[in-house]
């Protein structure tokens, strides 16, 4: 416990006291606030915009360790280091969490996005050397802290005055609200045939991180077919960007099979961590889930107003535009969908409606990063405009190909409706039409055919060579294993060398370096 843990309880406490209908009323009333700015247009704008929001964990620095037991273990990441880097606190206290300014889609917003990533990393980069530590962009750690096990890490909380406080949570009131509110119930666990892994906080959720693209539409009513065209493209794109196939070793069960994990584990475990910890009470409306199609954007603000109720915090009136719905916002943090808009702006000419793309882990490095930015980008500029006919697909087939995805990754039996109109199976065709639309989207943008190609460049070489990050770490688990390592020694034994090939890589390099 700290000496700011008794505030928090506190805090924590105030929120508990809200009344939740009361809540639910405020959200009703800021979507009709929405709603009315709609059909003002206010939410329109002349042009696209894309943003980057992108997750991070921090280790040991390592490679000069005498010990390698202790090289490249998690790291809780100090407070005031995040403010020194000018990250954010995510929820574990080993997160940290970048948000790119918006930028206009084009050449010139693109490049910008891509500077300041790797500017700001290259800052945090140095700063955390300085402490010991480096920051991994990666969709799942496996090494848990020095001396601890992962287990331990997650699972670890303290009562205090009848409010479960996780011990190495951040200190955001909602995130330990969340473990304490009714929505709550028991216990928050990891759903997957071998792993054992139950906890009284949402602290298992920390064993993922991600990056999630946006793409502002110019005009807020197309928002839907925006929407509907992110859930299309959805399971290809995740069968290119798989990134975590493995769960740190003590989480899974005593004794299971190595074999049993490679032949039947997900490529994406990322996907079944958040659905089942944060996914509600059983027999309820999932709270995250592959969303369904749109009629219109008015039905999507409603649908963010309807969502179960997790945390009911209170809502300080400020000057910003979006305080005048600061309640529908609150309510947003918890609509977790794979594919979910947004609606927010700090000042009324700068309101938008977007689409948050939120079904890609963090990747190998930031060109890889940002390929998955100007591929998800492209796509909906190209698709939209030349009417694409995947955007018939049948929902249901949209939702299997995302699971699909999960699944097996690059291997993954996908159904798409190619620009001839005509449905195939056939995967070389499926990404060759993808990434021919994500390109002609780039171009339609700005971007000479040159520059096009170099940020689609990451996703064509898995496309073409059948290999992913998952793959890459399922390769090296299986080359350990037939070296005689135990299970645990090769996916810590890979874990260190992913990290390894990170070092030389993540600011200047690409994941087909490795």
């Amino acid at each position: 416990m700290t000496e700011g843990d008794g505030e928090l309880v506190g805090r924590v406490n105030d929120v508990l006291a809200v009344d939740a209908e009361e809540f639910r009323h405020r959200a009703a009333v800021d979507a009709e606030t929405v709603k009315d700015e709609l059909r003002a247009g206010t939410f329109d704008n002349h042009q696209s915009i894309v943003g980057l929001e992108y997750e991070f964990y921090a280790v040991s620095e390592g490679r000069w360790r005498d010990d390698e037991a202790e090289a490249y273990t998690l790291c809780r990441v100090p407070r005031r280091l995040l403010e020194l880097i000018g990250f954010e606190k995510e929820l574990g206290l080993h997160n940290a969490e970048m948000t790119t300014s918006p930028q206009p889609f084009n050449p010139d917003g693109l490049r910008a996005q891509a500077a300041e990533v790797r500017a700001r990393l290259t800052a945090a980069l140095d700063t955390t050397a300085a402490e010991g530590m480096r920051l991994v962009s990666d969709g799942m750690w496996t090494i848990p802290p020095a001396g601890e096990t992962a287990r331990g890490y997650l699972v670890d909380s303290v009562n205090d005055d009848g409010v479960r406080v996780a011990t190495n949570m951040s200190d955001a009131v909602r995130y330990h609200a969340m473990a304490n509110g009714p929505w709550a119930g028991d216990r928050f666990a990891v759903d997957d045939p071998h792993v054992d892994l139950s906890a009284e906080t949402v602290m298992p959720e920390s064993l993922i991180t991600s990056i999630q693209p946006h793409y502002q539409a110019p005009h807020a009513a197309d928002l839907p077919l925006y929407h509907d065209l992110a859930l299309r493209v959805a399971g290809p794109l995740l069968a290119l960007g798989v990134n975590s196939p493995f769960y740190p070793p003590d989480l899974y069960d005593e004794g299971v099979d190595p074999e049993t994990v490679l032949r039947e584990g997900r490529h994406e475990n990322r996907v079944a961590v958040f659905e089942s910890v944060l996914g509600g009470e059983e027999d309820a409306t999932p709270k995250v889930s592959f969303p369904d199609d749109l009629d219109s954007v008015e039905a999507a603000v409603d649908r963010i107003a309807a969502d179960p109720t997790v945390v009911p915090m209170p809502v300080e009136e400020g000057d910003r535009f979006d305080d005048a719905f600061g309640t529908l916002r609150r309510k947003h943090g918890t609509y977790w969908r794979w594919v979910r808009p947004v609606f927010g702006g700090a000042t009324r000419s700068a309101a938008n409606a977007r689409i948050e793309f939120r079904p890609i882990p963090a990747q190998p490095t930031v060109r890889d990063s940002v390929a998955f930015l100007a591929a998800f980008a492209g796509l909906m500029e190209s698709m939209a405009r030349r009417r694409h006919p995947v955007a018939d697909l049948p929902w249901t087939v949209a939702e299997e190909n995302f699971y699909a995805a999960v699944e097996d990754g690059v291997d993954a039996d996908l159904r798409w409706i190619a620009t001839d109109g005509a449905e195939t199976t056939d995967t070389d065709a499926l990404f060759d039409d993808l990434l021919a639309h994500a390109e002609a989207g780039l171009e339609d943008a700005g971007c000479s055919e040159t520059e096009a190609e170099r940020y689609l460049e990451p996703l064509r070489y898995r496309a073409n060579e059948r290999v992913t990050p998952a793959g890459w770490k399922r390769r090296e688990v299986r080359d350990r294993l037939d070296d005689g390592a135990s299970f645990a020694d090769a996916v810590e034994s890979m874990q260190r060398r992913y990290i390894d090939e990170q070092a030389e890589t993540l600011v200047d390099g690409q994941f087909a370096d490795w």
